[in-house]
């Protein structure tokens, strides 16, 4: 089912939010962070979710919008939560940068850029999981589910689409490996 693979999108994402997390931990101890693992976590940020996450949300929430409007309200503007997820990495990937290029950013202040990314994306997920998902759940009508996954394959090769998909998969995976021999180094 769509739900279920958005959530398990949802933990590969959380998973990538933990592994920055701890970057910024070794930042915040005035340590030198993997800057290979943040900025390959930045690059799937920039990409994936609005390439293949956001779409699909956005196709569940206006049928729920449809058959619940007063649960879709409830949901909120998630357009714009994603379009403010986009700002706050780019206010990330710039940090980064005025650090590696010896700008007047103050560990303080990428600290702060960092936590408030990481936690807003936290936030958001929660509230997809806790509001969003169980209100489509509720009120969508298999019908809705097909009319969904039609859009979503509508003009898509099935075979790139499962080729995206396993390209992100192991995108994730080198991070994660990136960060393991990162903390493997640092121990």
């Amino acid at each position: 089912m769509l739900i279920d693979s958005l959530r398990r999108q949802h933990r590969n994402m959380e998973t990538l939010l933990d592994v920055l997390e701890r970057e910024q931990h070794v930042f915040d101890r005035g340590g030198r962070p993997d800057y290979e693992v943040i900025h390959a976590i930045i690059s799937y940020f920039e990409v994936y979710p609005t390439a293949c996450h956001h779409p699909q949300e956005d196709l569940i929430l206006a049928r729920l919008a449809v058959r619940d409007p007063v649960a879709a309200e409830a949901v909120g503007d998630l357009a714009s939560e994603h379009r403010n997820g986009v700002v706050r990495l780019r206010r990330v990937a710039r940090a980064v940068e005025d650090v590696l290029s010896g700008g007047a950013i103050t560990r303080s202040g990428v600290n702060a850029i960092l936590r408030h990314f990481i936690n807003s994306e936290r936030r958001h997920i929660a509230i997809e999981e806790r509001v969003f998902f169980p209100a489509a759940l509720k009120a969508l009508r298999q019908e809705d589910w097909v009319q969904i996954a039609c859009a979503i394959s509508e003009g898509k090769d099935p075979l790139v689409s499962k080729a995206a998909e396993d390209g992100f998969n192991t995108v994730r995976r080198h991070i994660l490996q990136l960060e393991a021999e990162a903390e493997a180094i640092r121990a």
